[in-house]
């Protein structure tokens, strides 16, 4: 399984309230969620978010509230991996529930820039920066990971068997 999509990058402790505000949280719609993701510090990251495209984050991304809005609001937006030095933990787990591919790579997390042409290979951990050829080794997700991302979330995974 593999992704590859140009970067949006952003800080440390980027919070669930930043990656969609409370003030919409009166939807389940993934749709209406992600159409304000982000906006409090990106105003046009969803006009210029694409299908396939790579978020970036420093420590603790994800910290906050332990709304699975946040990850369903970043995987329908389009983004198809969020790689950061680090995730706060429920954040990692919420993501996971809905098929969204997170990697945890301190020095990726560093070296990578705004608007660089990434490439991620989840089954070997390997992340490429193509703008600049640079690799980095993150941990790959264990057999059983892979699987509920590739059926698309918990839920359509345990549906599956």
């Amino acid at each position: 399984m593999e992704a590859r999509g140009s970067v949006f990058k952003y800080g440390d402790n980027i919070d669930t309230d930043v990656i969609i505000p409370a003030r919409y949280l009166n939807t389940q719609n993934a749709r209406e969620l992600a159409d304000h993701c982000m906006e409090d510090i990106d105003k046009t990251f969803i006009t210029r978010v694409q299908a396939g495209d790579i978020m970036v984050g420093g420590e603790n991304f994800g910290c906050g509230s332990s709304r699975e809005h946040a990850p369903l609001a970043i995987k329908t937006a389009g983004i198809a991996c969020v790689i950061a030095a680090s995730f706060a933990r429920i954040f990692y787990r919420n993501a996971i529930n809905i098929g969204l591919p997170i990697l945890e790579c301190p020095a990726a997390s560093r070296a990578i820039r705004a608007g660089d042409t990434v490439s991620v290979n989840f089954d070997t951990g390997v992340i490429t920066d193509e703008t600049t050829g640079e690799t980095f080794q993150a941990e790959p997700f264990p057999p059983f990971i892979q699987k509920i991302i590739r059926s698309g979330g918990l839920m359509a995974s345990l549906q599956a068997q």
